[in-house]
């Protein structure tokens, strides 16, 4: 069919909104973006900008959270899936949202934008003083806590990691399951692997971690568990995660695994 100038003319313009629409609900995207950090008459929040698009990270808060904030000065890898919930700070909401900062500094990042009355934060703080790690153990108030059933037989653990570091002030609760479910199976062996991250990337860069992490992270793992009296025979060792990247959950390359054996 032969097109006359002015349909032409509008199919042009609408080619750049076609090709920079935002990913269907339900797509994973991954992507790394400068963080953007917007103030509310509650609490910030945390956005980032991928392609044409602005997308909800999480809000600020402390150690105790599930999701970390990111941090102005550092770019940030953004892992998620898109939803069809109302946009929250003017952001596209993800679930299964999975933040790590970039290591390098880039002074670049360092967007902040103003409070407005129609971005309304519906936060509920913590009560005053140090969470003692409440917010990330406990349940809701009133609601009484349930001891984990006992572990029987050889055991998995997958300890997690941000992109390009090693253990953090996150991993002291994965140390203490690993050392806990040691003792329950009265472990006599104990096999390390730790993994280079790789992640595939939205537009289909790969991304991978120093070639030297995974190593790092199996080794500082069994030196932490060792001194904390859980030394075992068993291996070391170390592995990447280029071959597994796909751009769904490659945040789970991020890792080092524990496998106890009775």
């Amino acid at each position: 069919m032969r097109m006359n100038r002015p349909q032409l003319v509008a199919l042009l313009l609408l080619a750049p909104a076609v090709l920079n629409a935002a990913p269907p609900v339900g797509s994973h995207i991954s992507f790394v973006s400068c963080p953007i950090i917007r103030d509310t008459r509650s609490v910030p929040c945390w956005l980032s900008d991928y392609r044409s698009d602005r997308y909800y990270l999480t809000i600020q808060s402390d150690v105790s959270a599930e999701v970390q904030p990111p941090y102005l000065g550092h770019k940030v890898l953004v892992e998620g899936v898109v939803t069809d919930k109302p946009q929250i700070c003017g952001g596209i909401v993800m679930s299964d949202v999975h933040l790590s900062v970039m290591p390098e500094l880039d002074a670049n990042c360092n967007e902040q934008l103003p409070a407005e009355d129609r971005y309304v934060i519906d936060f509920n703080p913590r009560p005053p003083g140090p969470s003692a790690g409440r917010l990330a153990f406990a349940g809701a108030p009133g609601t009484p806590r349930q001891a984990a059933p006992p572990a029987r037989g050889p055991q998995t653990i997958n300890i997690y990691f941000d992109f390009d570091h090693g253990v953090s002030f996150r991993h002291p609760s994965a140390l203490s399951s690993v050392l806990n479910a040691a003792k329950q199976i009265g472990a006599k062996r104990m096999n390390i692997v730790g993994v280079r991250g790789a992640h595939r990337l939205s537009d289909g860069t790969l991304l991978q971690e120093a070639p030297n992490t995974g190593q790092r992270r199996a080794q500082e793992i069994a030196g932490l568990l060792k001194g904390a009296g859980l030394d075992l025979p068993g291996a070391v060792t170390w592995t990447s995660g280029e071959s597994d990247a796909d751009g769904v959950d490659d945040w789970q390359s991020r890792r080092v695994t524990v496998e106890l054996l009775p």
